[in-house]
């Protein structure tokens, strides 16, 4: 069977700079100095709201929201090296490791820079404690100066031992994602801009990969292209490597390897791609290896996987809560359920994020919580059988006064 040509409306997608040049950012400064002031305001009306006397972060995605600091983001995520405290009515400090102050030139955020003290004991071996006590006498001391008698800190992760130093020195511990994740639900208008282009890059990469999708393609050599599109043009990085041909699709969740991908299987992935400004491009897309026509299972799948997508993204409107939405949900057929995706929906930023919605099988142990304006939300699909491949699709909508706009408009198949 010989496959058909290349269908032109993905290829459409590819980097119009050149395959030999990056995309090149029409952003302009103004819009990403306010999108900075915004987020960081955002972060301080929700401290204000918790009755909280300061921010301790350590996350490089929330450091990145708050202050537009990024520092070796991946590494830094395992890492804990590098931090920044916002005081409530106070200055936002960013304690950056040495050598490495200069990055944070220019960013309007942050009013002190100071070297960070790392007691992690790949970093301070037997001088770990001594360490631990200078770095928590120096933030215990930031909130006696600027708390008012308020200590409670708000920290979005930490080992236990800085739980424990803070403690001791009258620091009450307040859990820091009911302010970060909430504040970085709601998106200004700023930040769809900067979003829109971090999609637009990783709809560049999508189409290399299908542009590659011939028969004798390994899943690696496929996902390399995604990274090559968002490396060049200002991204940062994949959480995940979730691209598989064939039975590799099936159950889901298997990451990409060196096998080869045959005439007629599904390829199916999921981009989960930081691109440029820290913005996350979180799409899924299913075709069949070599573009040939899809056999009559195939076709099945991905026509129910195209209803719940369809069918979920129509019932996302301001102030519709999360359980009314489960009970409204496309229900997915018995057959279908020993192979589900976890989730129906789930917030997306500048990484996945609240709010996650379970899908019906599972709501149960859903949060509650209601869809609101400003909100960006990935809706999710993964259709398979006992025995079948898997088809994967995913769409990254805002939520606005009208309802669901969708930010990706990558062809889906059929």
């Amino acid at each position: 069977m010989n496959a058909p040509f290349k269908d032109d409306r993905k290829l459409a997608y590819l980097n119009s700079e050149g395959a030999d040049k990056p995309l090149k950012s029409p952003v302009r400064q103004e819009v990403l100095d306010r999108a900075r002031a915004y987020r960081l305001s955002r972060f301080r009306a929700l401290m204000d709201a918790h009755d909280v006397a300061g921010l301790l972060l350590y996350d490089p995605v929330n450091i990145r929201y708050a202050f537009d600091s990024s520092n070796m983001g991946v590494w830094t995520s395992h890492n804990p090296i590098r931090y920044a405290m916002i005081l409530n009515g106070g200055p936002g400090i960013m304690f950056e490791f040495k050598g490495c102050e200069h990055l944070n030139d220019g960013l309007p955020g942050i009013d002190e820079l100071r070297n960070s003290i790392g007691w992690m004991f790949m970093a301070a071996g037997d001088r770990a404690d001594e360490r631990l006590n200078l770095w928590a006498d120096e933030i215990a001391a930031e909130l006696r100066t600027h708390g008012g008698g308020n200590m409670r800190l708000a920290v979005d992760r930490m080992e236990p031992e800085g739980v424990a130093a803070l403690t001791a020195r009258g620091v009450q511990i307040i859990e820091g994602g009911q302010i970060t994740e909430i504040a970085r639900s709601i998106k200004s208008a700023d930040e769809i801009e900067l979003m829109r282009w971090t999609i637009r890059v990783c709809e560049a990469g999508m189409a290399r990969i299908y542009q590659h999708s011939d028969p004798g393609v390994t899943e690696r050599e496929l996902w390399a292209h995604l990274h090559f599109e968002n490396a060049r043009s200002g991204g940062e990085w994949l959480e995940t490597k979730l691209l598989t041909c064939g039975p590799n699709t099936n159950p889901w969740y298997k990451e990409c390897s060196d096998r080869e991908c045959q005439l007629g299987e599904m390829i199916s992935f999921d981009t989960d791609m930081i691109g440029p400004y820290g913005y996350c491009a979180d799409l899924s897309r299913s075709w069949t290896c070599g573009d040939a026509e899809m056999t009559d299972t195939q076709k099945r799948l991905y026509s129910a996987a195209r209803s719940q997508i369809e069918h979920n993204m129509a019932l996302i409107q301001p102030g519709l809560s999360f359980a009314e939405f489960n009970t409204k949900s496309w229900q997915i057929p018995e057959g279908y359920q020993p192979y589900r995706y976890s989730l129906a929906a789930h917030g997306v930023g500048m990484a996945d994020e609240w709010p996650v919605v379970l899908l019906h099988p599972d709501f149960e142990a859903s949060h509650g919580g209601v869809f609101e304006v400003g909100q960006v939300i990935c809706v999710e699909s993964l259709i398979g059988e006992k025995g079948s491949e898997s088809v994967k699709l995913e769409t990254q909508v805002l939520i606005t006064n009208d309802g669901p706009e969708r930010l990706d408009s990558f062809p889906w198949e059929m």
